[in-house]
């Protein structure tokens, strides 16, 4: 590959989990929403999660696009990095279950 197709991977991968973010942003405000009008308690719970899942899709995003766009050869994402990313997917998921 040359550099240049590195540069192109990058911008896609960070677009890619900007979007997942957003996504993940929009789910966490409406979750938010629900639990304002259901007054708090444990509603609040699957919010926290959700809140949480976010900023790590955005480090995430972050740590993955730099590191595509200085390395030679893209290397795997960090497998302590998906597995925290996974947990909190199904942690929400469990969370909103759990409430309902």
């Amino acid at each position: 590959m040359s550099s240049g197709d590195h540069g192109a991977q990058a911008e896609r991968t960070g677009l890619a989990w900007r979007r997942t973010a957003l996504a993940a942003t929009a789910c966490t405000l409406l979750l938010l929403h629900t639990a304002a009008r259901r007054g708090w308690g444990t509603t609040v719970v699957p919010v926290v999660f959700a809140g949480t899942m976010v900023i790590t899709f955005v480090a995430i995003g972050s740590i993955r696009e730099r590191a595509l766009r200085r390395a030679e050869t893209p290397k795997p994402l960090n497998p302590i990095l998906a597995v925290t990313t996974t947990a909190l997917v199904v942690a929400t998921a469990v969370a909103l279950v759990a409430v309902r």
